[in-house]
Parts: C-alpha cells; structure tokens; sequence
C-alpha cells in the first residue's frame, strides 16, 4: 500500500515484515500522525527484503521500520546492511521477538528497537523520539 506523500509536510516510513497482520498493527500503531510535534506519516508496506532494498536506494523514505521476525529475511539483518551500503541512511526501528534481543538492534546498528508483541505505546514513543532527533 503505497499513498501519495507532499514531501513538505508527510514522512514515508516503510514499514517492513513477511506478515501482513504485522504490518497493520504498525501502522495502526502508528496512525497517520503518532505526536503533534511530528509530521504526517504515509505508509509503504514491503514483505520482501529486495523491494525494502528497492524503495530505500530509490531514496524518499524518512523511516524504516523492519521486522527482526520476517522471513526469509530477518529485519535485524537487512538493517545492518542498510547500515553498511547506504548513506545516509534514514532512522531504521527494528521489531524484535523478545526484549532480550535487544543487544541484537545493536549489532544491527538501529536506531530503535521495540519488542514483539507490538505495543503501541512504546512504538509511538520511540518513533516520536526517533523522529524528534532528526
């Protein structure tokens, strides 16, 4: 699901998981505006790591938001290589299974990271401090 963005006043975030019930609850999350301090958020929902790869060379996203659980491309992965291949790179938030995997999100060098089950407070609050930093 892609919407038309009007880069003065909307933030892309992509938003990055093999399943879709995941993506929804991130964008539902989310919403289309998580603080007022922040910017409009437009959705582009990815299940395969080679579109995120696509969307993110092709430049425009403001954030990614990556599922460490996805298959067969887990979201801790693909952000370290995000790390490594782009510059700049945008603010990358990873989901993690659990929240011991923290140390995990740092290895893979994001900015951000909340744990599985989705909470929508705590997403919220880390994309607004990520977002705020910018």
């Amino acid at each position: 699901m892609t919407e038309s963005a009007n880069p003065d006043v909307d933030l892309r975030v992509l938003v990055y998981s093999s399943d879709a019930a995941t993506r929804g609850r991130v964008r539902s999350a989310l919403g289309a505006r998580p603080h007022p301090d922040l910017p409009r958020l437009l959705y582009t929902e990815v299940a395969t790591a080679t579109v995120v790869i696509e969307h993110m060379d092709a430049g425009g996203i403001g954030l990614a938001i990556l599922d460490g659980e996805a298959a067969p491309t887990g979201g801790l992965g693909l952000a370290k290589q995000l790390r490594d291949e782009l510059d700049p790179c945008p603010p990358i938030l990873v989901l993690t299974g659990r929240p011991d995997d923290r140390w995990l999100a740092d290895w893979s060098r994001a900015d951000a990271a909340v744990p599985h089950p989705v909470d929508p407070l705590r997403l919220r609050e880390a994309v607004t401090v990520l977002l705020r930093a910018d």
